[in-house]
């Protein structure tokens, strides 16, 4: 498509935004539950383009191209659309978070001030691998009154199209649906020829590789809200307890580790005991687990035959590996595992494991992260695992929103003033005052 064809698409999602920040609640989820019945009838149809997606990237892995854990996301079955229908469902029965009064002031007699929250407009959302997301961001996208413009990884080109395809075919019967209110991009072209229309789009949301994310920055006009790496961490303190311990990092690498909130580096404060770190280990490597362990790691382990390990390089602390490898360090104090943290973190999600109170604490006060965790996993790190229905992406910027951007993180505000006439000069050097009190909103 040329520039001027791109230009005049994202125009028309303009156009489109504007009606569907003032669809009602129950005309949003009539939307979504159509959607998510299009899903399931259309299951022959979109597994039939996603095996055609699978040739492809299975010859992809072959040369070295894609790794084995990015081809899995790649895969969907019939649980999978089963459960892209669900958190249809599951957004549909969200509060819609439209036109919610979040601040109120009377700035004067009969002179009322009011925060409203409402759509952000156009979101230009661009990711990579997993097919299920197209529907993730159009269920979040609609409830939120938002037109986007999607792109996709070009591995699984077919899925991501006959997903769109679906969902606007599901939302054609409503002729409250905009035109234009959910689109698709097919090339890298045009995303770059988007990035440079600031007057289009209002945010720009990149998932995927570090390399994608740091190219969207640098070339976009349009505010990014930007999630660049998933290196996270799990932390054991020297009170830890071996159970919740064994569990919560066994959870972190293995439970789904080609995604960005699995754990890619364990530190181990050097008075864990050997022996817990030895089975957790092991059972790490009984699952292909590649250990990387740094020098002190492997002076301390050196005894124990039954692991294989290698060392760590200064690059595997950087490395978000979303595959079955993990770095190892033994660090001698909390202080010094949060300085690793912050300094080689991507500010996704850390966890520490710890017995102590004042110490948990202090972890998560000071690891620079949008999510931090005590005796818990890092995989809860995720927008249906927290409530929000689904997620964008998973914010590690300081924005208006961090971490898992559910409804709340496509939401921006306005502020609506009621008056009875009035002008600033009645206010100036006269006897009328502000009053600047709050309003009550219950």
């Amino acid at each position: 498509m040329t520039r001027n064809g791109l230009v005049e698409q994202a125009q028309v999602a303009r156009q489109a935004s504007i009606t569907l920040a003032n669809l009602s609640t129950e005309q949003k989820n009539q939307m979504l539950l159509a959607a998510a019945a299009g899903l399931r009838r259309g299951v022959e149809k979109i597994l039939s383009a996603n095996q055609l997606d699978l040739g492809p990237a299975q010859a992809m892995v072959d040369r070295g191209e894609l790794s084995s854990s990015a081809y899995q996301r790649l895969i969907l079955n019939r649980n999978k659309i089963e459960q892209m229908a669900l958190n249809m469902e599951s957004v549909a029965q969200l509060p819609d978070p439209v036109g919610t009064v979040l601040r109120g002031t009377r700035l004067a007699e009969d002179l009322d001030l009011y925060r409203v929250s409402c759509p952000i407009g156009v979101l230009l959302v661009i990711y990579e691998s997993r097919p299920e997301v197209t529907v993730q961001i159009s269920a979040l996208a609609i409830k939120s009154g938002n037109a986007v413009i999607l792109k996709g990884g070009s591995e699984v080109t077919h899925s991501n199209q006959i997903l769109a395809e679906i969902i606007l075919e599901s939302l054609s019967v409503f002729d409250f649906m905009p035109v234009g209110a959910v689109q698709m991009l097919n090339t890298r072209e045009e995303v770059s020829q988007l990035l440079e229309s600031s007057d289009c789009i209002d945010l720009i949301i990149p998932r995927g590789s570090n390399a994608l994310v740091r190219h969207i920055q640098a070339h976009s006009k349009a505010p990014v809200l930007a999630h660049a790496d998933g290196i996270c961490h799990v932390y054991l303190d020297e009170s830890a307890d071996p159970e919740k311990s064994e569990e919560v990092v066994i959870d972190a690498k293995i439970q789904y580790p080609a995604v960005c909130n699995a754990m890619e580096t364990l530190l181990v404060h050097e008075k864990v005991p050997e022996s817990l770190l030895i089975r957790i280990l092991e059972k790490l490597q009984k699952e292909q687990v590649e250990l990387r362990v740094c020098e002190k790691t492997a002076r301390n382990l050196a005894g124990t035959n039954s692991l294989q390990m290698s060392p760590a390089t200064e690059e595997d602390w950087r490395t978000e590996y979303t595959d079955l490898i993990l770095s190892v360090k033994t660090v001698a104090s909390l202080e010094e595992a949060v300085s690793h943290i912050n300094t080689y973190g991507s500010k996704h999600t850390d966890s520490i494991v710890t017995e102590n109170k004042k110490r948990a604490e202090w972890f998560m006060n000071q690891v620079d992260a949008a999510g931090v965790f005590w005796n818990a996993s890092t995989r809860f790190a995720d927008g249906f695992r927290y409530g929000f229905g689904a997620e964008v992406g998973v914010s590690t910027s300081k924005t208006h929103a961090r971490g898992p951007v559910g409804l709340e993180g496509l939401v921006i505000y306005k502020y609506k003033l009621y008056g009875h006439g009035q002008g600033v000069a009645r206010y100036e050097g006269s006897e009328n005052t502000y009053l600047h009190e709050a309003i009550d909103l219950q």
